[in-house]
């Protein structure tokens, strides 16, 4: 096993730990390390005044530290205290995986942490985003509840074949964003391709739309009033320039509803809109609303033909309690209504999410059709009927019968057995020598075997994934592209020496470093580098050093003078400082 389990972890279904990976806590280096500590100074110093109280209070309770990237088993020791687990993942993966994750309370940590050229923001998740955005917020348990029951209900949303091209293109912009040395012309395409995706994407899928929720709530989301709203959304918390800039009127504030589902987002930019919910129980209220226009509680018609269009494993729920898992082919209608389905291939039929026995995707290798409604000129459904009713219209074991469904499909055949559910109500039908048809078109012949039946006069639900989860192989993730690990040269190598030797000399590991020296060698061999020097600054004012404090000082001049870019980090790393030895 490639991490440390607990009791959280243990719960997880085997295709969600598929994309668990080590931390390896030993690859983050000193510059890493000092990348971490930078932000989360400034964070804090800065959140404190603007972030909503249970960050704060969160921090303290997540046991993440400003000075250390976080350890996950760590984490996990005081995340399983408020009933959460995190793990480490590489980089983005599949918004469904993502949610369900966050159904069984599980935080998913993209382990990697951002490059120092990208410590304002970058579109690639990492321990930053993660650990420092989402962890915190997590102790407060309306929002807790709100983080679970959205993966709950996120992971059952219907995708369109159309969304997985997308993530994997917003996949690969993250990797090679963050990866050292990339050509701007590979990202200027990667962006141009993306932004082509997006304009081409059609009707939005279920998927989209929940997608939207989750980026204008969790990752983006402001709390309180229009007028003087607090950060809680991880992609601000742990953004120090989005933070800030959020909270200017260049930003418009417009009051959470169900239609920030209908809002798009481009994540290669600032936001230039952002919703403010009044509450975290409200986010709640807003959830359930959405979740009732989604199929996984509206069913019918439309809901078969989302699973037809998403080209993936679904599953449908009878009026029964009968659930149809498999790959929809398939729908035959009839004013307005789903009369047949179909499935491709492996399909499983279960009750309840648990299979039922002789229905697994080896005996319905081929597919799967069933006629769906009721029996033409009679008023009762055959869900509903008692033995008595049965018998009296011949579904009965042994009898030869020809049924007729609104809509026109047939079923003639010799009945053998029949299946009930827990109320008594039968759910399935099982004949043999059937011919199935609709109009002139055969749906089923005799040489194929015995004819399952299944029994429902509506689709109730329609949802992402399968039944039982272990009526399909689901251990079938292959990651197209890992994140970049940049081979390092000699001088990189030399500059992470520095950023060690001060990390040990402040933290009291080795006190013999010549800091001078050190410093000498940044201006020769470094002179671009601003981090360590703040670091350098901050040790010479904890000695009352003022000769080096004003070589530092001026040193910091030049690189904002040659990198006006950095001018502002620079300066508010001097403020922390300052401000950090006064109190």
């Amino acid at each position: 096993m490639s991490y440390e389990s607990n009791p959280i972890l243990d719960k997880l279904p085997k295709h969600l730990k598929q994309f668990i990976k080590p931390q390896n806590y030993e690859e983050y280096t000193a510059i890493d390390q000092a990348v971490w500590r930078y932000v989360m100074r400034k964070n804090v110093d800065y959140l404190s005044k603007v972030a909503h109280k249970s960050y704060v209070d969160g921090l303290k309770k997540t046991g993440i530290s400003i000075d250390h990237i976080p350890n996950m088993y760590g984490m996990n020791r005081i995340l399983k205290e408020i009933g959460w687990a995190a793990v480490a993942v590489d980089g983005f993966i599949p918004p469904s995986a993502f949610m369900e994750f966050q159904a069984y309370n599980v935080l998913v940590i993209a382990s990697d942490i951002r490059q120092l050229e990208n410590i304002e923001y970058t579109p690639a998740p990492d321990i930053i985003h993660e650990g420092a955005g989402h962890a915190p917020i997590i102790a407060n348990p309306e929002y807790a509840e709100y983080l679970r029951r959205f993966g709950e209900i996120g992971c059952k949303a219907i995708s369109s074949a159309k969304d997985y091209e997308l993530y994997n293109a917003v996949r690969h912009l993250s990797i090679i964003k963050e990866a050292n040395g990339t050509p701007q012309s590979e990202i200027d395409e990667a962006e141009k391709y993306i932004e082509h995706l997006q304009e081409n994407m059609g009707e939005p899928s279920e998927m989209a739309l929940i997608r939207n929720l989750h980026w204008w709530t969790v990752e983006y989301g402001l709390i309180g009033t229009v007028d003087n709203p607090k950060i809680y959304g991880a992609g601000l918390l742990s953004s120090i320039g989005e933070s800030t800039w959020c909270m200017t009127d260049k930003v418009k504030k417009i009051p959470y509803s169900i239609e920030a589902a209908h809002t798009e987002f481009d994540i290669t930019k600032p936001q230039p809109q952002l919703f403010v919910t009044p509450d975290f129980a409200f986010l709640s209220q807003v959830l359930e609303d959405f979740a009732n226009t989604m199929a996984v509680r509206t069913g019918g018609l439309s809901g078969i033909k989302k699973l037809i269009g998403s080209k993936a494993l679904g599953t449908i729920e009878l009026s029964t309690g009968l659930q149809i898992s498999g790959e929809f082919s398939n729908v035959l209608e009839n004013d307005g209504k789903p009369i047949y389905i179909q499935t491709t291939g492996g399909t499983a039929l279960a009750y309840r999410e648990k299979e039922l026995v002789g229905h697994s995707i080896a005996h319905h290798a081929d597919g799967f059709g069933s006629p769906i409604g009721k029996l033409k000129g009679i008023n009762i459904a055959i869900e509903d009927m008692g033995p008595r009713d049965l018998k009296a219209y011949k579904i009965y074991e042994g009898e030869q019968i020809a049924m007729e469904f609104e809509g026109g499909v047939k079923v003639e055949g010799t009945i053998i057995t029949g299946t009930r559910n827990l109320m008594g109500k039968i759910i399935l039908i099982t004949f043999e020598d059937c011919t199935v048809t609709h109009n002139d078109k055969v749906l089923f012949q005799p040489e194929w075997g015995l004819y399952h039946m299944a029994v429902g006069q509506n689709i109730v639900s329609a949802y992402n994934g399968p039944a039982d989860l272990n009526s399909f192989d689901l251990i079938t993730h292959q990651i197209t592209e890992s994140t970049i690990k940049s081979k390092k040269d000699e001088k990189r190598l030399e500059l992470e020496r520095f950023y060690e030797q001060i990390r040990h000399y402040r933290e009291g590991k080795n006190t013999t470093v010549s800091r001078n020296k050190v410093f000498q060698a940044l201006k020769k061999d470094h002179p671009k580098d601003w981090l360590l020097p703040i670091e350098l600054y901050e040790l010479a004012k904890q000695d009352n050093n003022l000769e080096f404090q004003q070589e530092i000082l001026d040193h910091l001049e030049h690189i904002k003078r040659d990198n006006p870019k950095v001018g502002h980090l620079i300066d508010d790393g001097l403020q922390l400082v300052d401000t950090a030895l006064v109190s």
